[in-house]
Parts: structure tokens; sequence; C-alpha cells
């Protein structure tokens, strides 16, 4: 097969995670297909080594109507290509090869930007379907999101398999405990604190999870371990989201709850190595990765009971109401107060991450390009299912 991958968006988060995984994956498992990768020089570097087979399909950075729905798909007629992969939603409005797409999660249908207007989220909402409708064939990141697809778009179940992410492996660092302290010290992190980490936006919840902190801080008053304890937000800067600055300040809790923006993943694994737990109490998920990278960091995780959490935690995490406030504050409260449940949520956590393997989802992509082009018609998917232990 000649396969082309659309890995533009290589550098975005979550897509790009993806990206890199994927590609690097498929390129260990599979010396006999050809591959070509669309985007730019800095996109394909970004990969590192690849075998012989995977070669750059050259786009120029710059993007537009034209480009990207006139000549990427001469391009893609031109090298008679079989398959094309594109990792999201945004696909061309012609497609001359086999379409397979991947959307991650439907957070742009379901909670949408409130500065929209219906029109444009109208739009948004078309411009999914038709991509969904014509793709010869979906993967899914999660049940969860599956399900979106069925019940928003109507698609039949046979169209869309569920193919699970996994723990990006670039975030394979290793700290000495001297490395760990010099990183806390730089930051001036001295107290016990709760983490959390991701993309900040008004479905992440974290008006409440700042809300059940204060709850939390109010009951720990008198803790001699916790008194001081702080909750750390890793994503953007306070100052581009006011109405978190509001509520922190209505919640009264401006001494303990500070915000970094972005830090490398060597960073990042000094955070979650050091934290107390990891709370995500997130509104909607199409999968989840930072709870499971907490997981492989050996920290607890608080997290939803909703969309794809409990599908990709199972029973690894403390669960709670997002919508509860106290519910948040209980379920903190749970982790810090006893041992045991922490010692069994960092077991738990370690075996749940192992369920999950990029060398398997490359495996069931693969798959699924064979099916693409032979134009199968499947009655049950055979890369439906829950997470896996990777093969050996």
């Amino acid at each position: 097969m000649r396969i082309a991958i659309d890995i533009r968006k290589i550098n975005e988060f979550g897509v790009g995670t993806y990206i890199w995984n994927l590609v690097r994956n498929l390129g260990a498992i599979d010396t006999e297909n050809e591959y070509f990768l669309i985007g730019s020089q800095r996109n394909f570097h970004e990969l590192g080594p690849l075998p012989t087979n995977f070669k750059q399909l050259y786009e120029p950075e710059e993007e537009g109507f034209w480009r990207n729905h006139v000549a990427i798909p001469f391009a893609l007629r031109r090298q008679q290509i079989d398959v094309v992969h594109v990792p999201h939603h945004e696909a061309p409005f012609f497609n001359p090869s086999k379409l397979v797409v991947t959307i991650h999660d439907c957070v742009h249908l379901l909670f949408p930007h409130e500065d929209n207007s219906k029109l444009h989220n109208y739009r948004s909402y078309l411009r999914t379907k038709r991509v969904v409708e014509t793709a010869k064939h979906v993967l899914a990141v999660s049940k969860s999101t599956k399900e979106d697809l069925i019940n928003i778009f109507e698609l039949p179940e046979r169209k869309i398999s569920v193919v699970h992410n996994a723990l990006d492996e670039r975030f394979a660092f290793t700290h000495t405990p001297e490395e760990r302290k010099h990183v806390l010290e730089r930051f001036q992190l001295k107290d016990p604190f709760v983490l959390y980490s991701g993309k900040i936006r008004p479905h992440k919840n974290l008006h409440r999870l700042i809300e059940a902190f204060a709850v939390l801080k109010s009951e720990l008053v008198e803790d001699e371990k916790y008194k001081n304890l702080k909750l750390i937000i890793i994503g953007d800067e306070l100052s581009r989201h006011q109405y978190l600055r509001l509520t922190v300040i209505r919640s009264g809790a401006q001494q303990d709850v500070r915000f970094f923006g972005f830090v490398p993943y060597p960073i990042l694994r000094v955070f979650y190595q050091s934290a107390e737990l990891f709370a995500f109490p997130s509104l909607y998920e199409g999968f989840g990765l930072p709870p499971l990278e907490a997981m492989a960091n050996r920290t607890p995780v608080l997290a939803s009971n909703t969309s794809s959490l409990p599908e990709v935690l199972d029973d690894a995490a403390v669960l709670v109401n997002p919508e509860n406030v106290f519910d948040i504050a209980r379920g903190m409260k749970s982790i810090l107060s006893d041992d045991i449940l922490r010692q069994k949520l960092i077991q738990k956590g370690l075996d749940q991450v192992a369920k999950f393997s990029w060398k398997l989802a490359a495996q069931k992509v693969l798959s699924t390009y064979e099916l693409a082009v032979m134009g199968a018609v499947r009655a049950t998917s055979p890369v439906e299912g829950r997470a896996m232990t990777p093969r050996t």
C-alpha cells in the first residue's frame, strides 16, 4: 500500500502526541508499505529518524483553503496514494484516496467556545459531519468518543473502531532526588501540593476544582502535614483566564493557588512525582492522557466519573461527580488521609498504564488501513474492546 498521513499538527498538544507516537510505532512494525508524511520540513524532522519506507510529502508551513482542499488532494492523486489518514476532523473536501480519520473527542460540538455564534457552531458541526460521513473508516480513541459519534452523527457502529491512546513514549525521563529538589526550589515549592496539568478550558472544570480545594483547605486548617497545602495548575497563565482569577479571589485561596504556564516534559514529570495527588475533574474527555501520566509517575489520581475517564482509568482512580464541589473535596481528602488507599491507587495506577500500548495501537491502525483499501465490511470490528495488554 501507499499510505499518506497528515502530520501538520505534530506540534500541537494532544493531536501532536498521537501523531508522533503512531508514526514512530508504524515505523517499528511495518517495513513493507510506503508511507508519505504530509507536512513541512519542521514537521518531518520532529519525528526523528524513520525507516526508508517513510518519505515526506512536502507542504509549506502556511495553510489556506486552496492548499488544504486543492493542493493536498492533487498531491495525493499524483503519488497514487491508496489510503490517507487524517488524525483529526479537518480533512480536505476532496480525497482521491480512501480516507481514514481519527476523532479524539467531540468537545468542539458538545462544549463550543462561549464566544462562538450559533452559525459558527453549526458550520463546525457540518464540517465534522462531512468528514466522518465521507471517511471510509473512523478511528475513535475511546468507546465514549465512539458513542458520541453515533449519537451526534448517527454513524453506523461498524464504521467506527476504538483504538485507545497510550502514554507518550517521550515521557520516559529519570531524575535523581537532587534534580527533583533543584526543580522544586526553582519554582519555590516547599509545601505539599495538589496538581492539575492540561489545557485550561471551561469544560476542564477548574473553577470547581479551585472551589473544592478551598473547601478542603478549610478542613485541613489544623492538620500539621497539610495545613500549608497548595494547588498547582500547569497550563496557561492565569492572566489569560479572568474567570479563574475571580474564582480564586472569591474562594479566598489567593495564597494557596498557583498557576504555571507550559513546562517541558522533564520538568512536568518532577511535578507529577512530587504531588500528593493529581486532580482531574474534567466534565468531558475523549481519552484523558494526563491522569495516565500521573499514574505512571506513582501519583494517586482523582478524576471525574464522566465521559471516557471511567473507561480509561477503571478502578485505579478515585472517581467523583465533577459537578459537585463537595464530592471533589471529599475525594481529595480521602486520598490525603488514607495511606492504605494511596498505596492501593499507586499500584493499580501502574497496572492500568501497562494496559495501553502504542505498538498495539499501531497494529490496529495498520489493520484499518488494509481493510479500508480492500473495502471490507465487518459486522464486528476486530479492533474493538477495552484496553488490552500489549503483545510481546
